[in-house]
This record gives structure tokens, sequence and C-alpha cells, in this order.
């Protein structure tokens, strides 16, 4: 084709090139309604995002947001660092009790004598022991390492002692 014949059939055709034209240019003014709304639609939910409830911007709650955060952070480290202080203080306290009541001699009523074992966590501490008698008491303090004493245990210290170590702590 020649440009003779392109330029024919542009005038022959003329009504149709241009009512296609017009149909094209309604559509697009359609298209750029269409994306003016979008960008209206958009623009608001920007303005509402970067305005907080009291007028601050978003860069201002993210920041103060921020701060904030740091702020939980070394609080939370502080309470770790005193909850490790705790634990270690409380390896050493007393938290295991075993406590048996008995009669030392059959013709006393009941059982006024005892043994108490106070351990802490470790196994270590004292068993108190009071012998009740008609004319006397007598007490004794026999010190405990990991589980054993250097003195002799009765039956009953031994049972006190048994019964604080079972108490074991999870």
């Amino acid at each position: 084709m020649d440009v003779q014949e392109v330029s024919k059939f542009v005038l022959n055709n003329m009504m149709y090139i241009v009512g296609i034209l017009g149909v094209l240019v309604i559509i697009m003014y359609g298209i750029i309604i269409n994306l003016a709304m979008n960008l209206n639609y958009l623009k608001k939910r920007y303005r509402k995002m970067m305005t907080g409830v009291d007028g601050a911007n978003l860069e201002r709650m993210l920041i103060g947001h921020i701060d904030e955060v740091k702020a939980v952070v070394a609080k939370n480290q502080e309470l770790e660092a005193e909850n490790r202080r705790l634990d270690e203080w409380l390896q050493t306290a007393i938290t295991r009790i075993g406590v048996v009541r008995f009669r030392a001699f059959e013709d006393m009523g009941s059982d006024l004598s005892y043994a108490v074992a106070l351990l802490d966590s470790h196994n270590n501490g004292v068993i108190l022991s009071s012998i009740f008698g008609r004319e006397d008491s007598r007490s004794y303090v026999k010190p405990i390492k990991d589980g054993q004493s250097t003195y002799t245990l009765t039956e009953e210290e031994q049972q006190a002692l048994h019964e604080a170590m079972s108490r074991a702590q999870a």
C-alpha cells in the first residue's frame, strides 16, 4: 500500500475513525475519573493514617512507641537480673523441712519429743531434736552437709532427714 491508498481509505472511513476515537476518548475519561476517585480515597486514608488520635503524625507516634519498647526491654533485663539474684539466694534458703514427732519414753503420755530437719536445696542445714522427759528436756542440733551428718543420727532424725530430702523442688 502506498500513501495515496491509505489517505483514500482514511477519507472514505473518516466518520468511522472519528466515532471509534470518540468512544476511546469517552473510555479514557472514565478511566481518568476512576483513577481520580481512587487517588482521593488513598489520600484520605493516608491523611487518616498519618494523623494520630491527638493530632500527632505517624512518625512521632512510632518513635514514641519505639522509646516505650526500649524502656520495657531495659526493665525486663533488670527484672531478669533480679530474678537470677533471687534464684541464687533461694538456693541457700531453707526450702525442705521434715518433722517427726515421737514418744521418747514408753511411760510418757503423748508424742512430745520431736526431730526437725531444715535443709536448703543442696541438702545442707541442721536437724533440731528435742527429747522430752518427766524431769527434763534436752535439745540437740546436728549439722547436715550434702544430706549427711558427721554425728550419729537417731532413727527419728534419719526419718526427718529423709522426709525433708524427699521434698525436693522441681
